[in-house]
């Protein structure tokens, strides 16, 4: 099996695709930044772009792969949070473990994606050994574009966190 169809079978499986939709009618009045697919697939490409930019890509190609499944996955939860209050990352894990086993995905590569999953919303001074946590919570920062959006002046986000320029 190609890396690639195991992303694409995230993306078919029924659970993840119930999960996106659910996001998608629950934010489709949101102002602020939203959590369908196109965010996920930005942090997807960008996370890519940084595996690459350290070497770990062609070090290690497996990780593309699983960057893209943990970008996929990463705010998946978003819908339960809203629902009844579990934080995303937590209830993304939840999923995670459900869709990643039916996509092929083996024990190992699950734990793996699930600890980036875990750690995208943690702390900037991750352990460096949790490579993928550590991309792919800066890619989720870098895909929001804090400088051009209308309702930045409102936005929650501390000015500390917001994406205020573009970043080469």
């Amino acid at each position: 099996m190609e890396l690639a169809d195991r992303v694409e079978k995230i993306r078919a499986n029924g659970l993840f695709a119930s999960e996106l939709a659910k996001i998608d009618e629950l934010e489709k009045d949101r102002i602020y930044c939203r959590h369908g697919m196109g965010h996920l697939l930005d942090v997807a490409r960008i996370g890519r772009i940084f595996l690459l930019e350290e070497g770990a890509a062609d070090a290690h190609p497996e990780l593309t792969e699983l960057m893209y499944a943990a970008a996929l996955l990463h705010d998946i939860g978003r819908a339960r949070e809203y629902e009844d209050g579990t934080p995303h990352d937590e209830a993304s894990v939840m999923i995670a473990r459900e869709v990643l086993p039916a996509c092929g995905y083996a024990a190992e590569e699950t734990d793996m994606i699930c600890c980036a999953i875990e750690g995208h919303r943690g702390t900037d001074d991750m352990d460096e050994g949790a490579v993928l946590a550590r991309l792919l919570k800066k890619a989720d920062k870098l895909s929001r574009p804090c400088y051009a959006c209308e309702a930045e002046a409102t936005c929650k986000w501390p000015d500390e966190k917001k994406n205020m320029k573009i970043t080469v």
